[in-house]
């Protein structure tokens, strides 16, 4: 796509501006009172379900929203991104990430991922064995970035449906040493296999690493071992064959797929490992099915088009320029890590596409915890301080198990409670006036809740595509 004009120079934009100061006036507390408007708000997709109704907004806000949208031709920019069309500037690409897990996939693309699925499946049977003819009980990713990130949280969320057969599949990414120290100090090397991914094979932390894994088990088991002890993705066939792991072992990438997209690639040969072929397969599947509703509904009715939208809203027209997730399932704890990523690398810019330096604010700072222990740790900042920021609420209808059904409805109960609070406040009924004042919960602060059925491959895949598009919206924008 071509660079085009200054957004922050058009006429929409500064119909945006003086609406945000009309709006003002009215807080989410008056703007909640208007059921009708509750509901337009409330967006299906897929298996999604997305509640916008307490995002500081009206219909006149959306309708002004949705017409700089179509300022910026987005409907031209999603399918340019979904079909293949050159959409990274600098790099001069596509962003094929996408192609990852649509079926109609290109043939190398869907031969690269049998290839390393049939190697996943055959590790967790134990047909694929280590140099003493054992299987392997330990799996160890040694990556970083993007390489990490994302098959670290896919394995800690999806975790509970890798069943029986299931390696215990660990992650090494720091470069101090500690951490596969810390990896390696209970495993035995007779059952333990490294999955090396480095889309160059020459990133410091993860070469420093994977030499360290490798001297550890070249010292138990002897050179010869190696081979049948190591996988590798990367684009660096030659250095893969020189580290010494095996031809069957080693997974090509491509340089169309950015590090912070690669989980639906070779690298998440980690994610398969722990949860199988099958699931993750159900786990592009459900990316794949947030595409077409990216692709497909309208603009109004398109979950991650409205979140990218809003986020452009609260960053540039009320001046709130954090964002905070907060995922009420403790299996989704990693979230808010993975997204830093997603988030603030992709949005990280300060020029546009043209060179020229940007007049406006391009992308929030992302943060985040579990949603139980933020409230014992930050929440009185979030209710209470001085500094507002747009929180992300991500929670499951339903939990793992009915023995935790209970549990589960009390956190969901916490979520909706903290949700509520924060857009209408509260205000004490006894006390002296100073008392009062400090106990006061002032509200109007905005939040999305995104809540999934149930967490399983398919619904994260559907989560995580929300936010890519998401990130791609506000980019066009």
């Amino acid at each position: 796509m071509e660079p085009r004009s200054d957004p922050s120079r058009g006429t929409t934009w500064s119909m945006l501006e003086q609406h945000a100061n009309t709006l003002i006036k009215h807080p989410l507390s008056e703007l909640l009172q208007d059921e009708a408007r509750n509901a337009s708000l409330l967006i299906d997709g897929a298996e999604l379900c997305a509640d916008f109704s307490r995002m500081q907004v009206t219909a006149e806000t959306l309708d002004l929203l949705i017409k700089f949208a179509e300022d910026r031709e987005l409907g031209n920019a999603i399918e340019a991104l979904l079909s293949g069309a050159m959409v990274n500037n600098t790099e001069g690409r596509a962003a094929l990430h996408t192609a990852l897990r649509d079926p109609a996939a290109p043939t190398e693309v869907r031969d690269e991922l049998q290839k390393f699925l049939d190697y996943a499946d055959a590790v967790r049977s134990g047909e694929r064995r280590g140099s003493t003819d054992e299987a392997f009980r330990t799996v160890i990713n040694i990556g970083i970035g993007g390489s990490d990130l994302g098959p670290r949280f896919a394995v800690a969320a999806l975790r509970h449906a890798g069943g029986d057969t299931a390696p215990d599949v660990r992650f090494v990414a720091a470069l101090d040493g500690i951490e596969l120290r810390t990896a390696l100090a209970d495993a035995d090397p007779a059952t333990t296999l490294f999955i090396i991914c480095s889309k160059t094979f020459t990133t410091l932390e993860t070469l420093t690493n994977a030499r360290g894994a490798r001297r550890w088990l070249a010292d138990a088991l002897g050179e010869d071992a190696i081979p049948a002890h190591f996988a590798a993705v990367s684009v660096n066939a030659a250095a893969m064959d020189e580290f010494g792991v095996g031809a069957d072992a080693r997974f090509a990438m491509w340089d169309w797929v950015g590090g912070r997209y690669s989980l639906w690639s070779p690298v998440g040969l980690s994610i398969a490992m722990a949860i199988g072929s099958e699931n993750f397969r159900s786990l592009l599947a459900g990316a794949h099915a947030m595409d077409t509703h990216f692709r497909e509904a309208p603009l109004r009715e398109n979950i991650p088009v409205l979140h990218g939208l809003l986020a452009v809203w609260q960053q540039n027209f009320t001046g709130r320029n954090q964002r905070l997730v907060l995922p009420y399932d403790e299996r989704l704890r990693l979230l808010p890590e993975y997204l830093q990523q997603l988030w603030m690398e992709s949005l990280g810019k300060s020029v546009r596409k043209n060179g020229a330096a940007v007049r406006y604010r391009t992308g929030a700072s992302l943060w985040g915890s579990g949603g139980s222990p933020a409230q014992h740790s930050f929440a009185q900042w979030l209710h209470q301080g001085s500094a507002e920021t747009v929180v992300d609420y991500v929670g499951t209808a339903n939990g793992l198990s009915d023995d935790d059904a209970e549990a589960h409805l009390q956190s969901l109960a916490n979520m909706l409670a903290q949700a509520e609070v924060l857009a209408r406040g509260s205000m004490p009924d006894s006390g002296d006036e100073a008392l009062r004042a400090h106990r006061a919960h002032p509200g109007n602060r905005p939040s999305t809740i995104l809540l999934l059925p149930e967490l399983t491959p398919a619904t994260l895949g559907m989560l995580l595509a929300v936010y890519e598009h998401s990130v791609y919206v506000q980019s066009v924008m």
